[in-house]
């Protein structure tokens, strides 16, 4: 339910998508750029610098052009006949003024770097082949020219490690997607975990049997879910019927289009939330309520095991089985009370609790005992590891006589935590931030935990075995120093041994995928896997990156604090001013945006000799919770002031000036872009602003909308004081000469809704009377990726990369 754009993800891992992009500029929005984009060098632009507290007066200023506001909501309604009129000529005049995307070069480049055969079939181990319980089976879901909606194929395990797998398909989505006349976007699966499977079903707890199937109409979050028969490679009601002897052999669970959450108790039993009717959805939009359904049965009839209440984000159940690790079977019901915090009950369950309550393996067994509630913070996140819980913490906590700093981790036992009360049992520390490092994540194996750690926002990995003698974790190794990269650890099984996949990366680095053994790179951890550990595949550099460095730098911003960003550009890049520079930013929800390879950037951007930033600003994660917190609501334009404090440092330096440096960002990010417009549009040539939020005073009302109020406030309270400040549909003014702007979303956005983006766009148009370069383009289907096939991808990466380098071009010198 994260409100994040997934560009930082690398596009070749099949089951991520990239995020947005791009548009063409003609020669006719030369006539339209503001005439700060002539001669003028960066220092000279910097005198018109304008401070982001002149946001609360302008909104007050601009009363009579706010009073209109409400005639916009008619483009809130998302498929009517004006709505969807209003977005298909907008596409038009964008097509005939931007140029069709299609027709360009790049276009080609983008479609082939998207379905290029060399790219890495990242893959999950999920059980093992069938009749052959010792060779383990690789999933992998696959798109290219062939397979535009994709292909969930899969391979032994002695296969995929070799140079050409041999794939077996299992589901085509062009095919389903053909056959049901529907677009289907395949939003993943939920296989049934072996530990849960029939002994008899499942070779004896050897292969995964079923799995529940995620699909999307057009690629909202909204899903249909549709149960599949791994082995037979069949949705399960497709199945011959098993007669008497096994009556429910074709009868599989299926749910309608909801934003649905599913997990297996066991083969017979799914927990599910959804919407099952009036008053069962929160105000977010997410489930408010499971209910535990047993196969052949109704599911309105399905009785409730968790409630929520309609103020939640969402609730969720999980079965977190650690019986592999010596530790405890555990059923978790949580509350999300907000984005940040929540309310956790657990309880111990036996391995027959799994089963249906009428069950005849239940008979005899007493029931489980009663929930109880987790004595920790409420912005704490929990989790299990054998007999230990671990607490990641949010705030600071004082307990027990000490008090541990926000973004530490810490663990105890979980039977002493239950037993003597949370002043009572002894916490340790896995890890405590400092002023330049934080916690990015950790993994797990059957006995390591690799805490992913970042310092000023360089990657380093720390190895920690878990002692089950002594029940304490032990730091076993891991990198000496921090680098400019992405490296990152997961367990290839982790219910199965310590064998991981490894995966580095950086700006210029292509990804390398590597499989080993944690035992076997505990020393220097990221250097020893390049050194050591059996190389699966790498992706072909996707462009010339060989003159091309990377420089981390520091930009003051406003308040003095010092704020990070990367520069990737070629190594005889000119400080003349004259480099079309495009800074990229997030700001939000403590999301780290790290170092990591796009191949679509740098097609897109690098190869013609452009420079790419990306700012690390307050509101995201590089320094842990602090960072983030430190743009939260009230304070949020400090996350804004940190983005400009680069941009002024790019025009300082001489790499850029105004009118050859771009903004690009989605989603939170594009709620960034629009105050970029608002605010300094006298420092972008150009901003592409991508799924985005951008009425801050009824945010709260669309669709997901209600869940961000932990981020940015309350619109019923907060909007007078201070969330005005930064909605930027409030604040466009008539006497401002905006930068070239253009605007992208997705009609199947079911996250951000994409009115958003209309009412901005028709405003825009109407307060400027035509004359302000705006630009819009509605992707009718995509969700919050904004594209939902790679052909989409390509279409929209195309249309804003030339957008933004073409006019930034025309902004250089003669």
């Amino acid at each position: 339910s994260q409100l994040i754009i997934a560009e930082q993800n690398q596009e070749a891992m099949t089951n991520s998508w990239t995020f947005l992009s791009t548009i063409q500029l003609l020669s006719i929005v030369n006539l339209l750029l503001p005439l700060l984009l002539s001669s003028s060098t960066g220092t000279d632009a910097l005198s018109m610098s304008t401070s982001t507290s002149n946001a609360n007066s302008a909104y007050h200023n601009l009363q009579s052009i706010n009073a209109n506001n409400d005639a916009y909501q008619f483009l809130e309604e998302v498929d009517s006949d004006e709505s969807l009129a209003f977005a298909k000529a907008e596409n038009v005049k964008c097509l005939e003024a931007l140029g069709n995307p299609e027709d360009s070069e790049l276009y080609q480049k983008l479609l082939k770097v998207l379905e290029n055969n060399d790219r890495i079939p990242y893959g999950t181990k999920v059980g093992n082949v069938f009749g052959n319980p010792k060779e383990g089976l690789i999933y992998n879901f696959w798109k290219d020219d062939k397979n535009i909606k994709g292909l969930l194929r899969r391979t032994t395990m002695s296969s995929y490690v070799n140079s050409n797998p041999i794939w077996e398909p299992v589901l085509d989505v062009d095919k389903l997607a053909e056959k049901d006349g529907i677009s289907w976007v395949s939003k993943g699966n939920v296989p049934l975990p072996v530990s849960r499977d029939d002994v008899d079903k499942s070779e004896n707890r050897s292969v995964v049997s079923r799995t529940l199937i995620r699909l999307s109409d057009g690629g909202a979050d909204a899903i249909y879910v549709k149960e599949f028969c791994l082995k037979s490679k069949l949705f399960v009601s497709e199945l011959p019927s098993g007669g008497e002897d096994d009556p429910l052999a074709n009868v599989g669970f299926e749910l309608p289009e909801a934003k649905s959450r599913i997990l297996y108790k066991s083969r017979d039993v799914l927990l599910v939330g959804s919407d099952f009717g009036p008053g069962t959805m929160t105000d977010s939009g997410y489930p408010m309520i499971f209910k535990e359904w047993v196969r052949g049965t109704k599911l309105e009839d399905a009785p409730i095991v968790f409630q929520g209440e309609k103020t939640d984000v969402s609730v969720s159940v999980a079965i977190d089985d650690e019986r592999y690790r010596n530790g405890h079977l555990l059923e978790t019901h949580t509350r999300s009370t907000s984005f940040y915090t929540s309310r956790v009950r657990v309880r111990k369950l036996r391995p027959e609790h799994l089963y249906a309550v009428n069950d005849p393996r239940r008979k005899d067994i007493p029931e489980p005992p009663e929930f109880v509630w987790l004595d920790i913070p409420d912005d704490s996140d929990p989790y299990f590891f054998s007999t230990a819980m671990t607490v990641e913490l949010r705030s600071e906590w004082n307990v027990g006589g000490k008090t541990y700093k926000k973004g530490s981790l810490l663990y105890c036992d979980f039977d002493e935590f239950i037993s003597k009360g949370k002043e009572n049992v002894s916490f340790s520390i896995l890890f405590e931030p400092t002023d330049n490092r934080a916690l990015n994540g950790f993994t797990a194996t059957q006995n390591f935990i690799t805490l992913r750690v970042v310092e000023d926002v360089k990657s380093k990995l720390v190895v920690m075995r878990f002692c089950q003698e002594s029940k304490k974790f032990v730091v076993e190794g891991g990198d000496e120093e921090a680098q400019i990269c992405e490296s990152d650890i997961w367990a290839v099984d982790r219910r199965a041994g310590d064998d991981v996949w490894c995966d580095i990366s950086s700006f210029t680095q292509p990804s390398t995928l590597y499989k080993t053994n944690i035992n076997d790179i505990k020393t220097n951890t990221t250097s020893a896997i390049e050194s050591s550990a059996a190389r699966i595949k790498s992706l072909p550099p996707q462009y010339d990156a060989e003159n091309v460095d990377v420089v981390q730098k520091m930009a003051t911003s406003a308040d003095g604090t010092m704020v990070p960003y990367f520069i990737v550009k070629r190594k005889d890049t000119v400080y003349d001013g004259n480099n079309p520079t495009l800074l990229y930013g997030y700001g939000g929800f403590e999301i780290s945006l790290t170092p990591h390879y796009v191949s679509t950037q740098g097609v897109s951007w690098l190869e013609r000799g452009g420079v790419y930033v990306e700012a690390n600003i307050r509101g995201g994660g590089e320094y842990g919770p602090r960072w983030h917190q430190a743009a939260l609501k009230e304070n949020r334009m400090k996350a804004y002031e940190d983005f400009i404090a680069v941009g002024e440092d790019l025009c300082k330096s001489g790499i850029c000036k105004p009118s050859t440096l771009g903004a690009r960002g989605g989603s939170n990010g594009g709620l960034l872009m629009g105050m970029m417009l608002v605010l300094r549009p006298d420092l972008f040539g150009a901003i592409h602003c991508a799924v985005p939020l951008l009425d801050m005073k009824r945010f709260h009302l669309l669709l997901a909308g209600a869940s961000w109020m932990a981020e940015y406030g309350n619109p019923d309270e907060d909007f007078e004081n201070y969330l005005h400040k930064y909605s930027p549909f409030h604040l466009i003014d008539p006497e401002k000469d905006y930068s070239p702007f253009l605007v992208t979303t997705s009609t199947r956005d079911d996250r951000v809704h994409p009115a958003h983006a209309r009412k901005m766009v028709k405003k825009l148009q109407d307060v400027g009377k035509g004359l302000w370069p705006v630009y819009y383009y509605e992707n009718i289907e995509g969700g919050h990726g904004g594209a939902s096939n790679s052909k989409q991808q390509a279409f929209m990466l195309t249309l804003a990369y030339n957008f933004l380098w073409n006019t930034l071009s025309n902004g250089r010198s003669n």
